[in-house]
């Protein structure tokens, strides 16, 4: 067994010996898809020694960051794919994203991410009113095309009850949707998988992967190491690792301070879903606008910016909550991976090397299969 120190960093016997001597099984990325992966493989695998390596504090990328909607696809999104997909593959995208979410709910249980079926919204604005026109024309072709999942209507439309402004006159609402705890799930991901020994290290990013045919050489910031397979679960940091069909995408989000007596509930998708929103402990949760300035957003750097965090506020005072007095209370933004395709990737790399990547945003809804999918390759 090699192992290889930098920067003056060494290691006990004893550290070495327990993380990283005999490692099986090592995931990048400790997401929802990574942290599934490794649940699968322990169920797979019950002595194998199982080791994560995440770049963050907590999960970085998406995992942590997101929205937390339970969702499989806005009406015009579905069109919008009918366009640049097949019938069939826009109902394979759709199923996996509904069974995504089942599984979810079925490994970690509603009352722990704290699902709540309030259903989703899909607003339009003034400007949209040809979009919105289309789309009311098509809802009985699109529930008819999904009746085989949903057995039965997945679409209808719905009056402005919650007053938003300068939009069209009426929502289309999607019965199936709704919301999670973000922090909630992915605290009782890490905790069942930490419950069946597997092996969590942060604060390591993986520069390097090097299949060596009998074991894979891993190099880190700190030091490297060498393991039977490697699983890559890093999604919008995939192109980092060489996986060039991965494109980063950033996602910008804001969150109120608390409202009293808000009367909002539910997940909301508005203009062509570059923007959602969502309530949350009386707060408006507020994210997107990656549309005003895509170059800029095809980043790995956290952060924000001043266009885009001017153009939410604006939309939350004029749009979202007139007439309301409010506060932004916190500000952050996630990375997701995207490309010019919306099936996910699940392959092998090399004989010992595989991945589970591109979700395109569609993390909560299909990560936990994507990762049992990963599992499945070995």
């Amino acid at each position: 067994m090699r192992l290889f120190l930098y920067k003056n960093m060494s290691f006990s016997y004893w550290e070495y010996k327990t993380w990283l001597s005999n490692v099986d099984f090592t995931i990048i990325g400790s997401g929802i898809v990574g942290l599934n992966c490794a649940i699968e493989l322990r169920k797979k695998f019950p002595k194998a020694k199982i080791l994560i390596l995440e770049k963050g504090i907590l999960p970085n990328g998406a995992s942590t960051k997101n929205a937390g909607f339970a969702c499989f696809g806005s009406l015009s999104e579905i069109l919008d794919d009918l366009h640049s997909h097949s019938e069939e593959e826009v109902l394979q995208l759709i199923q996996k994203r509904y069974n995504g979410l089942q599984l979810l709910r079925e490994n970690l249980g509603d009352t722990v991410i704290d699902y709540q079926p309030n259903g989703g919204y899909e607003l339009f604005t003034n400007e949209d009113h040809n979009l919105f026109e289309t789309c009311l024309s098509k809802i009985d072709d699109i529930n008819h095309l999904l009746k085989p999942i949903f057995k039965g209507n997945v679409f209808a439309t719905e009056t402005n009850i919650f007053n938003f402004e300068k939009i069209q006159p009426a929502y289309i609402v999607n019965q199936f949707e709704g919301q999670i705890d973000t922090g909630n799930m992915m605290q009782a991901l890490l905790h069942k998988a930490q419950k069946t020994g597997i092996l969590i290290l942060n604060n390591c990013t993986v520069d390097a992967i090097e299949d060596l045919n009998e074991r894979v050489e891993i190099k880190t910031e700190q030091f490297s190491f060498t393991t039977n397979k490697v699983l890559i679960a890093t999604n919008g940091f995939a192109s980092q690792l060489g996986i060039e069909e991965v494109q980063p995408a950033r996602a910008q989000v804001l969150i109120t301070k608390p409202i009293k007596n808000l009367h909002i509930k539910g997940t909301f998708h508005l203009d062509k879903g570059y923007y959602y929103f969502r309530n949350i402990n009386d707060r408006i949760l507020f994210g997107g606008g990656r549309n005003l300035d895509f170059k800029t957003e095809e980043t790995v750097v956290f952060g924000q910016t001043e266009l885009v965090q001017q153009t939410l506020e604006q939309i939350l005072q004029e749009t979202i909550l007139p007439n309301i007095n409010f506060e932004i209370d916190h500000r952050w933004s996630g990375i997701m991976g995207v490309g010019n395709q919306k099936k996910s990737i699940v392959k092998p790399i090399s004989n010992n090397i595989f991945c589970g990547v591109r979700l395109g945003g569609m993390g909560v809804a299909i990560g936990s299969l994507v990762g049992k999918e990963l599992a499945d390759l070995l």
